[in-house]
């Protein structure tokens, strides 16, 4: 969910002017990828129920409960807001009132560049979108990659919307000008078998329920498709009251265990880990965290340490592990997990 900077994607749709306006009919519209409403629409069903969504075309986006009732969604920037408000932590009116904008202050361009500095490149997502592109396009056919949160483009995916011959779905909690509709991860209002991989990257410590995400991701995953997660384990806490979980890479494997899996590892290791505590332990003596990441910045160069750290260690040690994987039939059992370690064995 962190938000570094946009970069120049090409758009799905060569129909849409990019203005919302198609045919002379003002159109919902996502100004990143060129879809409308009318374009996705095929591959969404009802968030609550699972059922089939009715769109008017204009600005009335409905399904019908179990009670006959009509479900209605409402439509905030030209983007469909598909929420099971009952069971989500979104709230309806505070959603609708702010225009589905981000309850997370940020500056991102700003924050992409010092983020960039502080941190680095992603290398290792550069690595896996490749290889993810490289997976699905075997078919030869158009593919369809899913971006869970998906309201910025994160360091490393960039390459996954400049690719040819693949459809990029994006959605987040809060709608931006790279979503195509606003959603929850717990109920991704998406089709069974609908997406061919899904790229999840830094959002599951931002879920009340990973295990339940990682299951609709399995649910909209054709067989045999990729899931591609990125997910904090030795980190602070960040993004304020939406922080919740972390992982070590077993407890990451575990949470996929529907899956079979092509490759997993450290993002960023122990080295990160130095550098990132330093600044919020500086932040946390100073009673100011930005203060303390100036202090800290000097020290960048710890981060060097995960160049040189035993890839054993550094498990032990990551600040963030990713896990790659195709779809799968069977389930990793319980006493597997055990033999999966792959950090260091006392």
């Amino acid at each position: 969910m962190s938000p570094p900077a946009r970069t120049g994607a090409r758009r799905w749709s060569t129909r849409s002017t990019g203005t919302g306006r198609e045919s002379g009919r003002t159109m919902s519209i996502s100004k990143h990828s060129g879809q409308t409403i009318a374009d996705i629409m095929p591959l969404l069903q009802c968030p609550t129920t699972g059922k089939t969504l009715v769109w008017d075309g204009k600005r009335r986006c409905t399904s019908e409960a179990a009670d006959g009732q009509a479900i209605e969604y409402p439509v905030v920037n030209g983007q469909l807001v598909l929420v099971d408000f009952e069971e989500s932590i979104l709230d309806r009116s505070e959603t609708v009132t702010r225009e589905a904008a981000s309850v997370i202050e940020d500056r991102p361009e700003r924050k992409s560049f010092v983020k960039r500095i502080l941190l680095g490149e992603n290398e290792v997502a550069t690595k896996n979108a490749a290889l993810l592109l490289e997976r699905i396009r075997v078919k030869g056919e158009e593919s369809v990659v899913l971006i869970v949160c998906g309201g910025s483009i994160n360091v490393g995916a960039s390459d996954l919307y400049a690719a040819d011959g693949v459809r990029i779905i994006a959605f987040d909690i809060y709608s931006s000008a790279n979503t195509d509709f606003v959603a929850d991860a717990h109920a991704i209002p998406l089709r069974d078998n609908s997406v061919d991989a899904v790229w999840i990257q830094a959002v599951l410590e931002h879920v009340l329920t990973p295990a339940t995400v990682a299951d609709e991701i399995w649910r909209v995953l054709k067989p045999g498709g990729i899931v591609y997660a990125e997910t904090p384990f030795l980190q602070p806490v960040h993004e304020a009251g939406y922080d919740f979980t972390r992982f070590t890479e077993s407890g990451h494997r575990r949470l996929f265990r529907k899956f079979d899996l092509i490759d997993c590892g450290v993002v960023r290791g122990p080295g990160t880990v130095l550098f990132q505590i330093l600044r919020y332990a500086l932040g946390a003596a100073f009673g100011n965290r930005r203060l303390g990441s100036r202090i800290a910045a000097p020290f960048f160069w710890l981060r060097l340490f995960d160049r040189l750290a035993d890839s054993a260690h550094a498990r032990d040690a990551a600040s963030a592990t990713y896990f790659l994987g195709t779809r799968s039939d069977t389930r990793l059992r319980p006493r597997d997990m055990p033999g999966f370690h792959r950090g260091v064995r006392n």
